[in-house]
């Protein structure tokens, strides 16, 4: 027996999410092409321990060993995401049988097994050739987005159980072009703002062609969320944080649900209200990520005026990450009381820790911070439901042990522990946790 509050409602989806470049390696295989990921793995400096993604989980080569682990773990959805340069080898034009035939196989043992297929189009590995004509600051980019919808969704569509356009796209923003410390590694500070704006136009135009292409497939957004706090009272801590919560928190929702851009924001935005109707097309869903509340001071010297300082009186993941399951809550709470109507059903499509896991001398893999994460976030989520907000569905992040971006391997987050060396997958003690709990709520 599970207690009220780890108890979901008949029909509350239970899933979990990969990433292609993080799990499926076969980087140079059956004709897929480069994404950025690729180019900056093997730029030497940008990833830790040099690694890269060539083989990462081997999951292209593995697909029946993956769903075996999903059904023995009983999930009725998995999140998984599409490698846009397997497909399209070059971002456009030519259509590569051999990457759409792995997506059609792996969809096809997901129904046969009764799992849900969820997939993301974009989980940040733009192809390398069109990062080569401007990437997201190109406006193009956004139009080859939409023809790329239309290839996996005239392949697929008949076959998946929703769509995901792009997986937070912030980071892409943030991480990629105003920081520098992800693919494709630029500095342009604000100047960056196009990779925004180029990024939600290709969302709204790639939600038509889902439509028109799957009609009747839900089709949605995942936006990464978690409250910014000023680190003290003064103006410019609280003006800094204003601005990291518009940039984090509202400049990839506000255009999709309100039809407008933050007003702490509309000075970069000058010239794009032409495109906001497409951009604002209605989702079927929204789709939340949440790690970790941020709390901030002001930094002149930091691109968008703020740097962060430690969350007070909280333990921390091996990722650094302060634990607040409050600040799950929060989020959802507040999207509810920003969006109101305008807020369609959420679907959690990620949320989960990274901890240092080792096989133990029997072979088991204890991994109790993560359940207590688990635990506590779940019980978050249910909160949140209890004052309002529709919540359909928790994908945890993540199956499996993985490439972390720009950490390599060095960031366990999965249910399952993968050697790196041998490519052997065990099931840590977090996947019969979630085993169990998704079985206490079978019929």
């Amino acid at each position: 027996m599970i207690d009220d509050g780890l108890r979901f409602p008949p029909g509350f989806t239970f899933g979990t999410a990969t990433a292609a470049y993080q799990i499926e390696g076969a980087a140079a295989e059956d004709g897929r092409g480069p994404s950025v990921w690729d180019t900056f793995s093997h730029t030497s400096g940008t990833v830790r321990d040099g690694d890269t993604g060539d083989v990462a989980c081997d999951s292209y080569h593995r697909p029946d060993e993956d769903v075996a682990l999903l059904r023995g773990l009983g999930v009725s959805a998995y999140r998984f995401s599409i490698s846009w340069s397997r497909v399209l080898p070059t971002g456009a034009g030519r259509v590569n049988q051999a990457g759409l035939d792995y997506y059609r196989g792996l969809v096809d043992r997901l129904r046969d097994a009764g799992i849900e297929p969820a997939p993301t189009l974009f989980h940040w590995d733009t192809p390398q050739a069109l990062q080569d004509t401007g990437g997201w600051m190109s406006r193009d980019t956004a139009a080859r987005f939409a023809d790329y919808a239309t290839v996996v969704g005239e392949a697929l569509g008949d076959r998946v159980g929703r769509w995901i356009t792009l997986n937070e796209p912030v980071v892409v923003l943030a991480n990629g072009h105003v920081e520098g410390t992800h693919a494709p590694g630029l500095r342009l500070g604000l100047g960056a703002f196009p990779v925004a704006h180029h990024q939600l136009l290709g969302h709204g135009l790639a939600v038509a062609a889902l439509r028109a292409a799957s009609p009747g497939v839900p089709v949605g957004i995942t936006n990464n969320y978690g409250p910014v706090l000023p680190a003290t009272d003064a103006p410019a801590d609280v003006e800094a944080a204003a601005f990291r919560d518009a940039v984090h928190n509202l400049l990839f929702t506000d255009p999709v649900l309100l039809g407008r851009y933050p007003a702490a924001l509309a000075h970069l935005a000058e010239g794009t209200e032409g495109d906001l109707a497409a951009i604002s097309v209605p989702i079927d869903f929204l789709g939340v990520n949440y790690y970790f509340p941020e709390m901030v001071r002001a930094d002149p010297a930091d691109p968008l005026g703020s740097s962060g300082v430690e969350w007070p009186d909280a333990p921390r993941t091996d990722f650094g990450w302060p634990v607040v399951p409050a600040g799950f809550t929060t989020t959802l709470t507040g999207l509810r009381e920003r969006y109101g109507n305008a807020l369609p059903p959420i679907h959690i499509t990620e949320n989960g820790a990274a901890y240092p896991d080792a096989v133990a001398a029997d072979g088991s893999v204890p991994d109790p911070d993560r359940v207590a994460y688990l635990d506590g976030h779940l019980r978050a989520v249910r909160a949140a439901m209890d004052a309002g907000v529709d919540v359909r569905g928790y994908y945890l992040w993540s199956l499996l042990d993985n490439f972390e971006w720009a950490e390599g391997y060095s960031k366990r987050f999965g249910l399952v522990h993968v050697d790196f060396d041998t490519l052997a997958r065990t099931p840590k003690q977090s996947y019969g946790w979630y085993r169990d709990l998704i079985r206490a709520h079978l019929p």
